[in-house]
């Protein structure tokens, strides 16, 4: 069998415990990978399973499901907290492409530059992943192993990110920087998500893509912002706070200007987020 389209993921997870496929959602990253060659495997179309579909909330927190797109994330009825993955969402090539692109198809693509990654980390997401033996749930920050490399093994498919109720709180931006406002890859971008009370920080999450294989937050950062006034969150930003990470120099902008323009990056997303 060449292709499989099947209606319920009982059928897709037999077919992969089955032997090897390649999994197709929204096509927006897997087609053009082929760069005009045949399939080199046989393809498993999950856009039929109608349970991986669609953006909800329970007691726990809220679940993105694998077939949700960046339009869904955009449309959907979301807390401030989410606002950073909304505009990430904008970000995200045309419209064309929000319309059918999945953001767990980002998350499994595993660029250094997926627009995803930093504001999910910032809500402290999970991965929930399946098999034909069962479901597991693996942190985001466990998730990305690296560029193109992700905890999911054979027989597995990603089924729904999952953000944890109490990460719905506060505020939140995005950040990104790019040759131009469009269809760009990243040279560096930001998200940020604060909870204030009484005119000081009290919760603060900060993360940086694009500026390392994979990305990261800045534990030692947020720190530093939990009691911080509000007037004085972006003059807490220093140099130091970035020395973890691991830029590389390419076509698009050397290390040294990517950790100079994540620092600027943060201090802009902080601003946004309290405005």
């Amino acid at each position: 069998m060449d292709f499989a389209r099947p209606s319920q993921i009982d059928e897709a997870l037999a077919l992969l415990a089955s032997g090897a496929w390649d999994i197709l959602s929204g096509g927006t990253d897997y087609y053009p990978s082929l760069r005009d060659e045949p399939p080199t495997a046989p393809i498993l179309d999950i856009s039929a399973i109608s349970e991986l579909r669609g953006i909800s909330r329970d007691a726990d927190g809220w679940r993105i499901g694998a077939l949700a797109t960046w339009t869904d994330v955009i449309r959907a009825d979301l807390p401030p907290a989410f606002d950073g993955l909304k505009l990430a969402a904008r970000e995200v090539g045309s419209i064309q492409i929000q319309n059918r692109a999945t953001l767990v198809g980002n998350l499994c693509n595993a660029s250094p530059a997926a627009d995803g990654v930093p504001p999910l980390l910032v809500l402290d997401a999970a991965v929930e992943i399946a098999s034909a033996q069962g479901r597991r749930v693996v942190p985001l920050s466990e998730f990305v192993l690296g560029n193109r490399h992700t905890a999911v093994t054979n027989g597995e498919i990603v089924t729904a990110v999952l953000v944890p109720e109490r990460a719905g709180r506060g505020v939140s931006s995005f950040v990104k920087l790019g040759s131009r406002k469009y269809l760009v890859i990243s040279i560096a971008m930001v998200a940020v998500r604060l909870v204030v009370d009484a005119g000081r920080v009290v919760e603060a999450a900060v993360s940086v893509g694009a500026c390392s294989e994979v990305a990261r937050r800045l534990y030692g950062l947020e720190e530093v912002l939990v009691g911080v006034q509000v007037d004085d969150v972006v003059k807490a930003v220093t140099a130091e706070h970035f020395a973890d990470l691991d830029p590389i120099s390419d076509v698009r902008a050397s290390a040294g200007y990517r950790r100079d323009a994540a620092q600027e990056l943060v201090r802009r997303a902080l601003r946004e987020a309290l405005t």
